[in-house]
C-alpha cells in the first residue's frame, strides 16, 4: 500500500527538485502525482512500502530543516538589503493595485459575513 510523503501545493519548483533529488541520491522507491490543473488534487510524493516511507520521512525531515535555515538567513539578507518591500512600499509603488486588493477583500469579507450580521 503506497504511503504519503509530502504534498507538491504550493511547492516551489526548486524545493520538489530538491526534493527529487534527494530522494534518488538515497535510493529510495517512490513515486510522484502531479497536481491537478484546477488544484483539486494535491499531488505529492508517495513512498510504495512502509519501511521506505520510514527512511524517505527521516530524509525529507533533515531536509526541511536545512531548507528553513537557509530560506529564513536569504529573507534576512534580502529585508537587511532592502528588496523585501513592506506594505507601505507596495502600496507607495503602485497605490492603484493595492487600494483594488483591499477593496476587494473588504467586498469579499462583506459579502461572507453580511448576511450573519443583518446585511
Amino acid at each position: 500500500m503506497p504511503h504519503f510523503l509530502m504534498n507538491l501545493r504550493n511547492v516551489p519548483d526548486d524545493e520538489a527538485d530538491d526534493v527529487r533529488a534527494l530522494l534518488d541520491d538515497n535510493n529510495v522507491d517512490y513515486y510522484e502525482t502531479p497536481p491537478s490543473r484546477w488544484g483539486i488534487s494535491m499531488g505529492g510524493f508517495w513512498a510504495r512500502d512502509a519501511d521506505e516511507a520510514e527512511r524517505a520521512k527521516a530524509l525529507l525531515k533533515a531536509y526541511q530543516q536545512q531548507r528553513f535555515t537557509t530560506q529564513k538567513a536569504l529573507y534576512e539578507q534580502q529585508k537587511q538589503e532592502g528588496s523585501v518591500l513592506s506594505f507601505g512600499q507596495r502600496l507607495w509603488r503602485r497605490p492603484v493595485t493595492v487600494l483594488a486588493v483591499l477593496v476587494a477583500v473588504v467586498f469579499i469579507l462583506a459579502l461572507s459575513i453580511g448576511p450573519f450580521i443583518g446585511w
